[in-house]
């Protein structure tokens, strides 16, 4: 049942956003980088090393879901799943690099906090260019979701 009420709201979402213009584009960012600025709040906010390191896992598995979820639709134009896959990749090294693996060192403890700052300079800072409005979109509703 969930499946069905997503792919309804989905369907209804992306008739809905079809004529989008370059504000909605402003919104779309805007509402991303509040989702990751809370993240970074809650990193700051979390007492214990290990809750930290949690969080940003948590967050990073979120993001990666969604794209996923994205990429599988067949709505989403082929060239923007491209870019899909390069923000996955670079989300997926952001969590390596977070845990010490696929040949990353290990985010000290000490290190958490401007770690989650440096994720969220990052990904404000991404080329949105190859990910469209409607996708950013698709993305947002999921990790609201989630």
């Amino acid at each position: 049942m969930k499946k069905f009420i997503f792919s309804v709201l989905t369907l209804a979402f992306v008739g809905l956003v079809s004529p989008i213009n370059a504000q909605s584009s402003a919104d779309a960012e805007t509402i991303f980088k509040k989702h990751i600025n809370k993240m970074v709040e809650s990193v700051e906010k979390a007492e214990t090393p290990e809750t930290k390191r949690d969080i940003l896992n948590d967050s990073f598995d979120d993001l990666i879901t969604s794209i996923e979820r994205v990429e599988s639709m067949s709505v989403v134009p082929a060239s923007e799943k491209e870019g899909l896959a390069v923000f996955k990749s670079d989300i997926q090294d952001k969590k390596s690099e977070l845990n010490g693996t696929n040949g990353f060192n290990k985010v000290p403890n000490n290190n958490l906090n401007n770690f989650a700052n440096f994720v969220q300079q990052d990904l404000e800072q991404a080329d949105t260019v190859t990910i469209g409005v409607t996708t950013l979109l698709l993305i947002i509703i999921i990790l609201l979701l989630l």
